[in-house]
C-alpha cells in the first residue's frame, strides 16, 4: 500500500533575469508504508527542492502530493505544518539543531508541534541513539556525528510516518556516515516508518535494495541535461 504518491508536481524558480527556472517537474513518484528508498542526486539537481515539497516547507506551483489519504498542495501553509509535525520527520544535512538548546530540548522541541512533547519518550529515544550521557549537553559540545544522532531523535520523536533525509552523511566521516546510516535504517524499522533518503554519495546509495535516479524521474533536469 502506498503512503506517498505524487503525480504531475512541478516547482519553478525565478531566474535573477526574472525568468522561470523550472527545478522540478516529476509525473510520477510513490513509496509504500515501511518502505525505504535512496535517491541519488547530484548537487543542483533539485533533491532539496523534492524533499521540501514533500514536507510542505516550500508548495509546488502544480500537481499533486498525497501522504496517506491527506493531499497536501490544497493546503494552506499551516495545515501543510500540521501535517508535517503529525506525519513527517525531516533529517536535514546541516542537522538544524537549536544552538541554545539541550539534546533533549531539541528534541522535546520536535515533539511540541505535534501531538504532545513526552519527556519520556524523548529520553528513550535519545538512548537509543547511544547519547543516554549527553542529555543536558548543547550541540557545541556534541561532535559532528552525536549532533546527527540529535537530529535522528528530534526526527523520529512524533512517530512518523514518513521520514525525509536530505544528504544526512554529507558531513560526517565515513565511519560515521556508516554508523548514522545504519541508525537511520534501523530507527525507521523500529517504528514502522517510510525512508525516502537523497545522497549523491555511492556507498550510502549502494545499501539500498531500492535506488532511485532522482534525475530520471525529474522530466526537468533530464531536459537540462540534454542541453
Amino acid at each position: 500500500m502506498s503512503l506517498l504518491n505524487i503525480s504531475e508536481l512541478k516547482k519553478s524558480f525565478l531566474s535573477p533575469g526574472g525568468e522561470a527556472h523550472a527545478v522540478v517537474d516529476v509525473p510520477s513518484f510513490s513509496l509504500g508504508e515501511k518502505e525505504q528508498v535512496a535517491l541519488s542526486g547530484e548537487s543542483g539537481s533539485g533533491k532539496t527542492t523534492f524533499l521540501n515539497l514533500i514536507a510542505g516547507i516550500i508548495r509546488a506551483d502544480s500537481g499533486s502530493i498525497r501522504i496517506g489519504e491527506t493531499e497536501l498542495t490544497s493546503l494552506k501553509e499551516s495545515k501543510r505544518d500540521r501535517v508535517r509535525a503529525s506525519e513527517i520527520g525531516y533529517i536535514f544535512q546541516t542537522f538544524n539543531l537549536l544552538q541554545g538548546f539541550t539534546c533533549l530540548e531539541n528534541v522535546l522541541l520536535g515533539m511540541s508541534f505535534g501531538a504532545k512533547a513526552d519527556r519520556d519518550v524523548a529520553k528513550k529515544l535519545l538512548e537509543r541513539v547511544g547519547l543516554s550521557d549527553r542529555m543536558s549537553h548543547f550541540p557545541r559540545q556534541l561532535s559532528t556525528g552525536q549532533q546527527q544522532r540529535v537530529a535522528v531523535a528530534r526526527a523520529l520523536a512524533s512517530r512518523p510516518r514518513l521520514v525525509l533525509a536530505d544528504e544526512p552523511t554529507g558531513n560526517l566521516d565515513h565511519q560515521n556516515a556508516r554508523d548514522a546510516l545504519a541508525l537511520i535504517r534501523e530507527t525507521c524499522d523500529e517504528t514502522g516508518a517510510a525512508l525516502l533518503l537523497v545522497s549523491h554519495d555511492r556507498a550510502v546509495l549502494e545499501a539500498f535494495e531500492v535506488c532511485r535516479d532522482l534525475k530520471e524521474i525529474n522530466i526537468a533536469r533530464r531536459e537540462e541535461a540534454a542541453v
